[in-house]
């Protein structure tokens, strides 16, 4: 299955595909308020520690030790990615970060994370059931034991 992960400013307007608007970010973006944004969440956990974010913009860190130890704080928890994987679902999830420039953020390494743990849960799955629990199995119809009926 395909799914959509977008990457932006939260800075940025909100536009009518950006399905899911979750910011992931330690801190709240200066300036902003929360009714100000069209957020779906801020969803802090995760995000890169304050430690190791602080490593890397500080340039303590290159950017594959950051992208190793990211991978490594999320790996230690992966059940923090499950709230993201439920929205990207659901339909397109975008996500959000107060950083200038997201695509040399953390936002591309959590992308790619996403994207492995959502098609390693689609692999698990057979073609009766659904990846998870985020997929709605209590909703999906199941052929009855007796075959098709006809009526």
């Amino acid at each position: 299955m395909s799914y959509t992960i977008a990457l932006k400013r939260i800075y940025q307007a909100a536009e009518e595909g950006d399905g899911a608007r979750v910011l992931v970010d330690r801190l709240w973006p200066r300036g902003k308020r929360r009714e100000s944004l069209d957020l779906t969440d801020w969803y802090r956990d995760a995000s890169p520690s304050n430690a190791l974010r602080r490593a890397w913009h500080q340039g303590e860190l290159n950017d594959a030790v950051f992208g190793y130890r990211y991978r490594w704080e999320i790996e230690d928890d992966p059940d923090v990615l499950l709230p993201l994987m439920r929205w990207a679902r659901e339909g397109t999830l975008t996500l959000l970060t107060a950083s200038r420039e997201p695509q040399r953020s953390h936002l591309p390494y959590l992308r790619d994370m996403l994207l492995k743990a959502l098609a390693d849960e689609d692999s698990e799955a057979d073609d009766h059931t659904p990846a998870s629990s985020p997929c709605y199995a209590d909703q999906v119809k199941q052929p009855d034991a007796d075959g098709p009926s006809s009526s």
